[in-house]
């Protein structure tokens, strides 16, 4: 009986765990014309959240902040996945690549409020 209870409890608490993994709030940042969008993205301050970084455009691209402290390279029609926080609330600047025909580089705000 005392082995039954045992396996039942550990099956619960797997359970628990298993809801807990992967609770982040997700948002996603498209790349298109090597620009971000939303170029804006609003997050909630402190609590971890997921990003998902799709890149659309047909050339690699960059995901580049001092504020976040992240560098993720982003391959041509690819995605990647991106973790941040518990951020306090503020607004934090990245970028993508810096183009050389004059255009620039992309640029985002995170916003955690």
């Amino acid at each position: 009986m005392a082995v039954r209870y045992g396996w039942t409890l550990l099956g619960t608490m797997l359970c628990l765990m298993g809801s807990a993994v992967g609770a982040e709030k997700e948002f996603k940042i498209v790349i298109k014309d090597h620009h971000f969008v939303p170029a804006e993205l609003q997050i909630p301050a402190g609590e971890k959240v997921r990003i998902i970084v799709d890149n659309q455009d047909d050339s690699p691209e960059e995901f580049e902040s001092y504020s976040l402290d992240r560098e993720k390279h982003i391959p041509a029609k690819s995605q990647i996945v991106l973790y941040l926080g518990p951020l306090g609330a503020g607004r934090y600047v990245y970028q993508g690549e810096d183009r050389t025909n004059g255009g620039g580089a992309a640029l985002g705000v995170v916003e955690a409020r």
